[in-house]
């Protein structure tokens, strides 16, 4: 029987905040965080607002940008690599009809 994964708590620093967060992975979560406070420093330098509310929507809006980017790029991939995955059973399949009707 496996053991539950263990909820560790990590103090992060983002934007000039401290917050504890909990997560089975301290590594990952320092490294979203470091993520987080990059994006919103991005903003931050490229608009006039001081208020960290509105550069932390900014900044999630520019994050989930991001994610819908890349995920039609997924889709796309996944997409096109399931038609190909077809067209070659296909031909896989008449090429093996063809060698059992010569044998």
């Amino acid at each position: 029987m496996s053991k539950p994964a263990v909820s560790n708590s990590v103090r992060v620093e983002i934007y000039d905040q401290s917050y504890n967060l909990r997560g089975t992975d301290p590594e990952y979560i320092f490294k979203l965080a470091e993520f987080v406070d990059l994006k919103m420093r991005s903003v931050a330098e490229q608009t006039q607002t001081v208020d960290s509310l509105r550069l932390a929507v900014l900044a999630a809006l520019n994050i989930a940008d991001e994610y819908h980017v890349l995920k039609r790029k997924y889709d796309a991939i996944a997409s096109e690599t399931q038609q190909n995955t077809s067209r070659l059973s296909g031909a896989l399949n008449e090429a093996l009809d063809e060698i059992l009707k010569v044998g």
